[in-house]
């Protein structure tokens, strides 16, 4: 019984047993003694696999792939493996939908998605998942508080884009997104200026006015742009008439010029198809640069042509004010305009370099730089402007280059403008503002040396004295009077009161009246000795080709020696009389011309006398080879012509030198051609003094005669004391007849 008890009780702790802990079917769990679903979503990684989503269900589960993926089986819900149930795999959405984005989108595929990329004026939603749809710019500007089309211009909305509907007066040129901008026609105005214009010039500004009124009268701003580049041609044609020779020398029309040219330029640019043009002709060179769109454009700008080169970028070109939709900047050089505005330098101060104020001149062709920033005298960065000079020329003590521009007043200034560098060939100037610039070459006197000067000064009195000698040898030696001494004797003094004058009242410019005086005495004098040289060479020829009657009545030489210069005098005096005198010397000015009525007349002189030598010498050798020859006659005529063609060569060949000073040439080559002006100058005196009389073996015999009744004077009065002989009286009045005879002879 005892075991039969225990027994049947451990049967029944395992019946409880069986009840408390049951056993369950997959899926599920026991908790509690209960069997309760089992998640297996909580590993569903390795249940389900990549880019997949697991979804618990009572007892089981299945899987699904992800947005974006498909199963490679093709099934929806899957729970096996990848090898049983297949794997989820990147579906492309833009190749399953061609719509998918709209027509105004571009699909991109992505691993499990995709991206719409819309075209201007249109967006997408969600991240770039939907469809590409307008976007209303007007609207937008409006509740962002912007202007998109100007005071003056009224925002029409349209598909994917939008475009401004200008006012009467306003447009933006063509370009339908572009703010409306005022037009200023009558900046067009040929009558608006203070002066009146010359022809060209008007027709420049009445093609651009009623091009500008073509422009503000359309009806709406339509997409249609103007002929920009026919337009800009027609510019440069009428702007080659105003500046072809002949047509442009006055300083206000060259100021109206530049500034119309620009305006023209601002108004022309932004129709302009392209966004670079280059145009050349034979009197301007440009090159000219737009950027068009809603934002400002960024970035350097690099213009060049022959002459000149522009450094900049568009945030100076644009500048920082109402910004119009466009920008623009251009590079205009032209060619011969330099000759024209070559003066008006009275604004360039603080110059002057050891107490010695320069001359200038225009080194460089005159340079526009025109661009959309309205302030354009205050700019936000300086612009660097690369000219090239008219010439290969390096620095030095007697030259320096400047960089100027063309203001306001039509004179040249540096305010603003600074040389940055130079070479021989270029001159880089930095610039605070904008205009038309140029590279000046401003010319220092060549700085004589006190030896120098002395040299001179000594020779000069040396001259002065031999030709005073040689005055008086040809007043009162009676063996060589005839035609060719009284030439002789009028060059001489007239030479001869040209050194004194010049050595006097070269430099004394303190007075201006007197020192005109001087200018005018010294055109005279120096005129006069090559008259008399013409005269002497006109002489020569009568005495080679004619036999007999070679002289010429000396009152008749006296006219054309004299009054010829005068003529040209008093005419020069009349046309230029302020061209007597400049600001460093008592001399013809060089600016307005008058030097040509020395070197004019000059050079006639040479060349004349160089035909009548040329003749002579020809003559010459034709009778010395004749049969009975006249030797003693030809040997005078030849050693008249050899002192003839010497003395015109040191003469001529002094002012040749003269001339060159004021031509365009190197310092060195100009500081040389001073340096034998000045000392051929001194010595000409000398020169002739010793070709008209030491070599004349006349006049030789004559200063010995001379000298020997200046040393023997004491002697015959002591003879004549001493002796009663009749006979030597008689001796000595024979001698005398003697030598009375010889000197007549």
């Amino acid at each position: 019984m005892g075991v039969g008890n225990k027994e049947l009780l451990i049967l029944g702790l395992l019946c409880m047993l069986e009840k408390c802990f049951p056993e369950c079917s997959n899926g599920y769990e026991t908790k509690q003694g209960k069997c309760v679903d089992l998640n297996e979503c909580e590993d569903w990684q390795n249940k389900c696999g990549n880019h997949t989503s697991c979804h618990n269900t009572i007892g089981s589960f299945y899987c699904q792939c992800l947005k974006g993926f498909k199963n490679s089986l093709g099934k929806v819900n899957f729970t096996g493996g990848e090898l049983t149930s297949g794997q989820c795999l990147d579906m492309n959405e833009c190749m399953n939908n061609d719509e998918i984005c709209g027509r105004a989108g571009n699909c991109s595929n992505l691993i499990g998605s995709y991206k719409c990329t819309c075209e201007s004026g249109y967006t997408s939603g969600n991240n770039g998942t939907e469809v590409c749809r307008d976007i209303n710019e007007c609207q937008k500007a409006e509740i962002n508080g912007e202007d998109i089309c100007g005071e003056r211009g009224l925002c029409k909305n349209e598909e994917g884009s939008y475009w401004c509907k200008c006012q009467k007066g306003y447009t933006n040129y063509g370009n339908k997104r572009t703010p409306c901008s005022e037009l200023n026609c009558d900046g067009f105005r040929a009558d608006s200026g203070p002066t009146p214009l010359l022809g060209g010039l008007a027709n420049i500004l009445s093609l651009m006015r009623n091009s500008c009124l073509a422009l503000s009268n359309r009806s709406a701003a339509s997409e249609e742009m103007g002929d920009g580049d026919a337009l800009l041609a027609k510019l440069f044609t009428a702007t080659n008439a105003v500046l072809s020779p002949g047509r442009q020398d006055r300083g206000e029309d060259v100021s109206v010029l530049l500034s119309t040219v620009d305006n023209s330029i601002m108004f022309i640019g932004p129709q302009l198809k392209k966004n670079h043009t280059k145009i050349n002709t034979t009197e301007t060179d440009a090159e000219i640069a737009v950027q068009r769109g809603n934002t400002r454009p960024n970035g350097l700008i690099h213009l060049t042509n022959e002459n000149a080169t522009l450094y900049t970028d568009w945030e100076t070109a644009s500048g920082t004010g109402t910004y119009p939709g466009f920008a623009l900047a251009a590079l205009l050089s032209y060619k011969n305009l330099h000759n024209s505005v070559n003066r008006s330098f009275e604004e360039l101060k603080g110059q002057e370099k050891d107490g010695m104020d320069p001359s200038f001149q225009i080194f460089s062709r005159v340079v526009s730089v025109v661009v959309s920033n309205p302030s354009t005298q205050n700019l936000s960065r300086s612009v660097n402007i690369t000219l090239r000079h008219l010439e290969n020329t390096e620095e030095s003590p007697e030259v320096r280059f400047i960089c100027a521009y063309w203001n306001e007043r039509e004179a040249w200034s540096t305010d603003g403008c600074y040389q940055q560098h130079s070479n021989a060939t270029h001159t880089v100037c930095t610039c605070e503002h904008l205009s038309s610039f140029a590279v000046l070459m401003a010319l220092y006197p060549i700085e004589e040396t006190f030896g120098l000067l002395l040299v001179n000064k000594i020779m000069l009195i040396i001259s002065i004295v031999c030709l005073l000698l040689a005055i008086l040898t040809f007043m009162f030696c009676r063996s060589i009077q005839g035609t060719r001494t009284t030439i002789h004797l009028h060059l001489c003094i007239c030479l001869f009161l040209a050194d004194l004058i010049f050595l006097a009242g070269i430099s004394r410019t303190e007075t201006v009246g007197g020192c005109r005086f001087v200018a005018a005495m010294l055109h005279y004098f120096f005129l006069g000795v090559f008259t008399w040289m013409l005269l002497e060479g006109v002489q020569l020829y009568r005495m080679v080709v004619l036999v007999f009657n070679t002289t010429i009545r000396p009152l008749y030489l006296l006219v054309a020696g004299y009054g010829t210069p005068l003529v040209i005098v008093i005419i020069s005096a009349i046309i230029r009389p302020k061209g007597y005198g400049t600001d460093k010397f008592c001399w013809l000015s060089l600016e307005d011309g008058l030097i040509w009525s020395f070197v004019g007349p000059v050079c006639f002189i040479i060349g004349t006398n160089v035909f009548f030598f040329i003749i002579t010498v020809w003559k010459l050798a034709n009778k010395f080879n004749s049969l009975n020859p006249d030797v003693s006659q030809l040997n005078k005529i030849k050693a008249f012509t050899v002192t003839a063609i010497a003395q015109m060569c040191i003469l001529g060949l002094m002012w040749v030198f003269g001339t060159l000073l004021f031509q365009d040439g190197t310092m060195h080559f100009k500081r040389v051609a001073a340096y034998i002006f000045i000392i051929l100058n001194s010595v000409q005196g000398a020169l002739v003094f010793i070709l008209h009389c030491l070599l004349s073996k006349q006049v030789r015999d004559e200063y010995a005669h001379f000298l020997s009744c200046i040393c023997k004077p004491q002697k015959k009065r002591y003879s004549d004391f001493s002796s009663t002989n009749p006979s030597s009286t008689q001796s000595q009045g024979s001698k005398s007849g003697q030598h009375t005879s010889e000197s007549q002879i």
